[in-house]
């Protein structure tokens, strides 16, 4: 562990963590947690223990940002193998079927993974994080408790096969944020007929982060002085959002939760309908939504940053 006089202050920003497979992105968080000295921090997006890539984490005053980083889309690459499916649907769980006759050819395959973006919704899998009555699903399913199926609402918008070697598979795959990769395999592995299993998994884009922008934990927290330089500025997060300066007595009213006119300086830009608003140091001060009060367009302070 890094010297306690060695840790950075607590900063403010988002860092872009390359996730390594095994650990829960919740132990990531708390490996920068307590041995960086970020007391203040989450994380938007959550990623298996089996998988890999972009995690994007919040510090400090960036914490606030995560239910608007949640919405957007995300890349995969991943690899599965036919002939088998497991409880998890995932290479970590328990082998409940397998397949001994010919598997699908290229073709079918291919035609397999296309249909993914024919889905609209999806099972939540047994083994997640999501909860029932307070409690993760994981934790009802390791203790032979049964849970009521969930349904959500799914995006997939690029699905494609990368290369096919026996039973293995890679393939890259655009979706919704949410979806779950392993759930789309396992439902493949279903439809035709031979089961199949996630056996790789990696993130390589969480709107609007790419994987060539992360730092691998293990480099972060061997080298403590890295964090400094690695973390991006709050509005790094909301690259489509218009930045507004506010000053004086338009400052100080944002900072007490009033209204401003959007008009003027204020105009809204295009159809935008959210904004960024700053200092006249560039410092940010919130993030506001476009209202209509009185017949009037209006901004109003959703969530501020000071």
């Amino acid at each position: 562990m890094p010297a306690a006089t060695h840790l950075p202050a607590q900063l403010d920003g988002i860092l872009i963590l390359d996730k390594p497979r095994g650990p829960s992105s919740a132990k990531c968080v708390e490996a920068v947690k307590f041995q960086l000295g970020q007391k203040k921090i989450g994380h938007a997006g959550t990623l298996d223990p089996m998988a890999r890539g972009v995690l994007v984490i919040l510090l400090g005053q960036a914490t606030k940002l995560s239910g608007f980083l949640l919405t957007g889309e995300k890349v995969y690459r991943g690899r599965f193998e036919l002939g088998r499916a497991t409880d998890t649907y995932d290479d970590l769980g328990e082998v409940v079927t397998r397949h001994d006759g010919p598997l699908p050819d290229r073709e079918e395959v291919e035609a397999a993974v296309a249909a993914w973006n024919d889905i609209t919704s999806q099972e939540v899998p047994p083994y997640s994080a999501a909860k029932h009555q307070g409690a993760p699903l994981y934790k009802l399913a390791r203790a032979g408790k049964a849970a009521p199926v969930k349904v959500k609402d799914v995006k997939i918008s690029q699905a494609e096969v990368l290369s096919r070697d026996a039973a293995w598979v890679d393939f890259r795959v655009r979706v919704s944020s949410g979806t779950y990769i392993r759930s789309l395999v396992h439902s493949l592995g279903t439809r035709t007929g031979v089961g199949a299993v996630l056996t790789e998994l990696v993130r390589e884009y969480s709107h609007p982060f790419g994987i060539d922008q992360a730092v691998g934990l293990e480099e972060l927290l061997s080298s403590p002085a890295l964090l400094t330089r690695r973390v991006l500025p709050l509005r790094a997060a909301l690259p489509g959002w218009p930045c507004l300066m506010v000053t004086g007595e338009a400052e100080r009213a944002a900072r007490q939760g009033m209204w401003l006119p959007a008009e003027g300086d204020f105009a809204p830009a295009d159809d935008r309908t959210n904004a960024f608003f700053v200092t006249d140091n560039g410092a940010p001060l919130a993030l506001a939504a476009l209202r209509e009060r009185d017949g009037k367009p209006m901004w109003a302070v959703a969530r501020g940053l000071w």
